[in-house]
């Protein structure tokens, strides 16, 4: 019987312990990240469907720039009509330790009036930083997940035609500099603010490698690591890798005004409360009439607006809600409202207002 507890003992730890987040889960190395890239250029190639040139100048003008530094002079007052070229932006992400030669993915999105940029070719197009400098050059064939045809005036099209990829179709060509390797300490930096996940994982660090991490604020993570760069990496891997257990969520509602979506974490909570709800219409009818003056009268026809206005107020009976401790229950107690999402809106922040909601409500 001892030896069956010990066992199941032991399976629960493995359970709990398979569940427990890691470092790299809740936090990110300062300096490693991603920075962005973007450059303007064009696509050539397109069957007739490219930017309108009387209504988009700046693609004749960088024809005529690119042909000048290719050696090629065009006739000045020449009224070009390219109707298989657009101007296009290129956008791509330069990720952290990035070498060159390395190839990135980029995405070709049209900023004047193509149709497609369906089978085009993007030509060479420097890849600019926030700093002004080029880190990457682009160039290649675009793929496009779109399809359109027209014909006899009709059309139909599948998908969004005006954006493409170009799958490796840039090559990095400048290193950004990263301070990760030097100094004695790195930062960790916590993916959201926390003091308590902080406090966890400054004693979950020194338990398993030592007295080497100390919480600088409810964010930030100080760790001494070693210098040679051999032990520094393989010091980084099994920090990122150390169990920190499962961070407490804040209650939290998320309200999305724009579309009525509403979002609710395991977290939230309900206290008893009562709610009524009922619906409000408002209706008007506009009549027009004709006013006719007698035959021997001196007067005008003339038309007149009557407005009807009715309002409509359905009763809403009280509905109480229970003490709800989670999700689930939670639910089930918005549902016997009855509200629509849009109503539901204005009931969460009454119920919060009232303090019978017991989370945070964000609206985005």
């Amino acid at each position: 019987m001892l030896r069956m507890i010990v066992v199941l003992c032991a399976t629960c730890l493995t359970m709990m312990a398979a569940h427990a987040e890691k470092v790299r889960d809740l936090a990110s190395f300062a300096g490693v990240r991603a920075n962005q890239l973007v450059g303007y250029g064009l696509v050539v190639g397109l069957d007739g469907s490219g930017d309108q040139t009387t209504q988009t100048p700046f693609t004749v003008q960088s024809v005529i720039n690119m042909l000048g530094n290719l050696g090629i002079q065009v006739p000045s007052g020449g009224n070009l009509q390219l109707k298989n070229v657009a101007a296009v932006t290129v956008t791509t992400s330069l990720p952290a330790f990035a070498r060159p030669g390395q190839p990135l993915d980029v995405t070709v999105s049209s900023i004047g009036n193509a149709k497609s940029l369906r089978g085009g070719t993007l030509i060479l197009t420097p890849l600019k930083g926030a700093d002004g400098q080029i880190y990457a050059m682009a160039q290649g064939n675009l793929i496009v997940a779109g399809a359109g045809a027209q014909a006899a005036g009709s059309s139909t099209q599948i998908n969004q035609l005006a954006t493409g990829r170009v799958p490796a179709g840039a090559t990095v060509e400048r290193v950004v500099p990263n301070a990760l390797g030097q100094g004695e300490f790195v930062q960790l930096e916590l993916l959201e603010t926390d003091f308590t996940t902080a406090s966890r994982m400054v004693n979950a660090i020194n338990g398993s490698l030592g007295p080497v991490a100390a919480a600088l604020d409810g964010r930030v993570i100080q760790v001494r690591a070693p210098m040679d760069n051999n032990q520094r990496v393989a010091f980084l891997s099994r920090l990122e890798n150390v169990e920190v257990g499962t961070p407490e969520a804040a209650p939290k509602v998320i309200i999305n005004a724009r579309t009525g979506s509403v979002v609710m974490n395991q977290s939230v909570t309900v206290d008893p409360c009562a709610i009524s709800h009922g619906n409000l219409t408002v209706t008007i009818n506009a009549t027009n009439t004709v006013s006719q003056p007698n035959p021997l009268a001196a007067g005008r026809t003339t038309t007149t607006q009557n407005a009807d206005i009715q309002i409509e107020a359905d009763s809403g009976g009280v509905v109480r809600l229970p003490k709800a401790a989670n999700l689930r229950d939670v639910v089930r107690a918005l549902n016997a409202v009855g509200a629509t999402p849009q109503d539901l809106l204005a009931i969460l922040q009454a119920m919060k207002a009232a303090g019978s909601l017991r989370a945070q409500l964000e609206v985005i």
